[in-house]
């Protein structure tokens, strides 16, 4: 089993970065924010919703 769970598929911003990370498994995604004053995950919606799946 991989220990990779989690890819980076896109990042913007240096000092408190934007990311979002693919969950290798379920394919769902989440959108990574930092700031000063502490961080923040979320999954990233569709229109409907619903979590954003890469179907690959």
């Amino acid at each position: 089993m991989s220990n990779n769970r989690f890819k980076e598929v896109y990042r913007e911003g240096r000092l408190y970065p934007t990311v979002i990370l693919e969950d290798t498994v379920t394919g769902i995604q989440y959108l990574w924010v930092t700031g000063s004053t502490g961080a923040g995950l979320t999954p990233l919606l569709d229109s409907e919703g619903k979590p954003v799946v890469n179907k690959k």
